[in-house]
């Protein structure tokens, strides 16, 4: 049967949503107050083509529109964050710049192992000194002959302690031009000089295993390289503007997720004899929330709707992802809020979500580096 595009994400929604209530619910507190990464649910999404939303079906992959795949990662996320957050990083940072950038050799050998789930991806670009700035990585790939020899650090790397290949951001020629003296190459678990450090201790996503990651004299072949020498910085651009799809989209799943917990506190919460839902307060906040929600949603699928166009979509992603986290903070303060004292207890899910909103306005460029890409691309439009 044929369905109409609306039809379609319905049908995903739905389908999603029943396998992250009834998969990764009955455990998405024990996984976040333990900081383990649920491979019980990473071995059931295998089958289902969550690993390989990105990459074409040559390679094994599922390769759905930008629309579903957003779907599938607010889905996933209004449940658990973490969870969301180690499919969209694997898809749209650790993938997708193999699809686009890598050659024919580089995709049949990384892309059917990424598509099913049996290796899992990281982007590794911040360093001790260098987050925003990418032209401050000290990281770097030293030419050898025919191979690359890269030793430096990068710390916070998202699903880190279970990444199978890592695309790293190194210079390749420190004497070159800022801009274009950075590579990025793909280096696989195991790889003699390539090691993981402890699990970070954080605040939120604590069920997805963020570490740093350490490269000691770690010798890669030159066909390990996307690109040519100096597409570094161009890659890394192009991963960031997909990965803030992937960010609006878990942010959005995050709102969700609290505003639902909220609205059904609110209806059954009794003080002065009635629902806390009827008094005027409390609606102006559930309004406020999901019009927001609605609002955050129409930009992202915006943006969402350009990149399957073939159109420039930088701007316009870097807009969900600004404002897709920064309502995630707010209708979390919001559900804590309206819990009151509860919301403020680990025995509520709205804690969680508090806890995981933040970050998602610092990771994949904060909400400043935003504003700088927005500006910057209005400054550059002629009057």
């Amino acid at each position: 049967m044929d369905f109409n595009p609306c039809m379609k994400h319905k049908v995903i929604r739905k389908t999603v949503r029943e396998f992250a209530e009834t998969e990764i619910s009955p455990i998405v507190s024990d996984i976040d107050h333990e900081s383990r990464f649920p491979w019980e649910v990473v071995e059931k999404m295998r089958p289902l083509g969550f690993f390989g939303l990105q990459i074409p079906k040559a390679y094994g992959g599922t390769e759905v529109d930008s629309i579903s795949y957003a779907i599938i990662i607010e889905e996933l996320s209004r449940v658990s964050a973490a969870v969301g957050l180690c499919v969209t990083v694997h898809n749209s940072v650790g993938a997708y710049p193999i699809v686009r950038f890598g050659s024919d050799a580089q995709k049949n050998r990384f892309l059917p192992a990424m598509a099913g789930g049996e290796r899992i991806g990281a982007f590794c670009l911040s360093e001790a000194n260098a987050g925003s700035d990418a032209g401050g990585v000290e990281t770097s790939a030293a030419r050898d002959g025919d191979d690359y020899v890269i030793n430096g650090a990068k710390i916070f790397v998202t699903n880190g302690g279970i990444c199978g290949i890592a695309l790293i951001f190194a210079v390749t020629d420190p004497e070159g031009r800022a801009g274009k003296n950075a590579g990025v190459f793909v280096v696989e678990k195991g790889t003699p000089g390539f090691s993981v450090g402890e699990i970070e201790d954080l605040c939120g996503m604590r069920a997805n295993p963020v570490s740093s990651l350490f490269f000691e004299d770690c010798r890669v072949s030159g066909l390990h390289l996307l690109g040519r020498p100096g597409d570094g910085l161009k890659i890394g651009l192009a991963a960031l503007d997909t990965g803030r799809i992937g960010i609006a989209a878990q942010a959005l799943g995050i709102a969700q997720g609290a505003f639902d917990a909220a609205l059904k506190y609110a209806k059954e919460r009794q003080q002065f004899g009635k629902p806390i839902a009827s008094f005027q307060t409390i609606q102006n906040y559930l309004a406020d929330m999901s019009t927001e929600i609605d609002a955050g949603r129409l930009l992202l699928y915006r943006a969402c709707a350009l990149k399957d166009a073939g159109n420039p979509f930088g701007c316009e992603a870097a807009k969900a992802k600004l404002y897709c986290s920064t309502l995630a903070m707010r209708v979390c303060d919001r559900a804590v809020q309206i819990h009151g004292g509860y919301g403020y207890s680990k025995e509520y899910d709205v804690e969680r979500y508090f806890r995981d909103a933040k970050v998602t306005e610092i990771y994949e460029g904060t909400s400043e580096v935003q504003r700088m890409v927005i500006s910057r691309a209005l400054l550059s439009r002629p009057v």
